[in-house]
């Protein structure tokens, strides 16, 4: 397996050069997420007859792809920049792609902030057309996601980020000269191809609306969570807690929210079609 436990030596981040930009994978990984959860929602819609139309989806999407994106990049200057007094006194900085003239590209993101901006999106959206339910959108996402993450993840471990811990298995990736876990792989399989299989037979026995919702946050949670034992902690964080990294108290916190809405549901058992 020399081949793969050397891939980061004979692999280049950068998919393409045009002058001072360089287009990296991982940017093309993050538009291809976004397409794949886009055309899961409308496979999903057509094949279960939901009372959405193409326009109104793509209007919708439109809404989330702004709040997944302003809530990644904020999030993670909140939840994972300890000295971010600069960007709280120059927001308007979070976003620029310069430094010091140079083309540097946009580089962390957070998937809880994501998570935040598009349920404030998705609020809004469902605000403004009162046709849908909050939970009838959640809950169209929630099964739309998973496959689209598991390419974010590939794109994490194609940019050489979000690495794993010392390790000595055998299928191992060598990072600056040490052999680490393929954490980002463990995130895409789990997080995202388990979680869509989840998701994709659970759909067919819902009782209400917010059931898949909590399915997807609940089992993202879990295995973020699990995955979080085998990855490098942020090094700007390191460990938040005792031997907890942000990445799983954030999870926690997803858990918790979500058992809300379980009681919720539960309570109400509302479920259109």
């Amino acid at each position: 397996m020399q081949a793969w436990n050397n891939i980061y030596s004979q692999f280049d981040p950068v998919a393409i050069s045009i002058g001072v930009i360089n287009i990296h994978w991982y940017g093309i990984m993050y538009v291809l997420a976004l397409i794949v959860a886009l055309y899961s929602a409308k496979w999903f819609v057509k094949k279960d007859n939901l009372p959405i139309t193409k326009d109104e989806l793509d209007n919708f999407f439109i809404y989330a792809e702004v709040g997944v994106i302003l809530g990644a990049r904020i999030g993670y200057m909140l939840f994972y920049m300890p000295n971010n007094d600069y960007y709280l006194s120059h927001p308007w900085q979070i976003f620029n792609p310069f430094v010091n003239g140079q083309w540097a590209g946009l580089s962390g993101f957070s998937y809880h902030g994501a998570i935040i901006g598009f349920v404030i999106s998705t609020w809004i959206y469902t605000i403004k057309n009162r046709k849908f339910t909050f939970l009838f959108m959640m809950d169209l996402v929630a099964i739309s996601v998973p496959l689209g993450y598991t390419f974010g993840r590939i794109g994490n471990f194609i940019n050489q980020e979000l690495y794993g811990r010392v390790t000595d298995v055998s299928w191992g990736i060598y990072v600056n000269g040490a052999l680490r876990h393929p954490s980002q792989l463990y995130e895409a399989f789990s997080e995202g191809i388990v979680l869509f299989i989840i998701l994709f037979y659970a759909r067919q026995k819902r009782v209400f609306e917010g059931q898949l919702l909590v399915i997807y946050a609940i089992g993202y949670s879990v295995a973020r969570y699990m995955v979080e034992g085998y990855r490098q902690p942020d090094f700007q964080l390191g460990f938040v807690y005792a031997d907890y990294t942000m990445g799983q108290l954030l999870s926690l916190g997803m858990i918790i929210a979500s058992l809300g809405i379980l009681a919720y549901g539960l309570k109400y058992k509302r479920y259109k079609v």
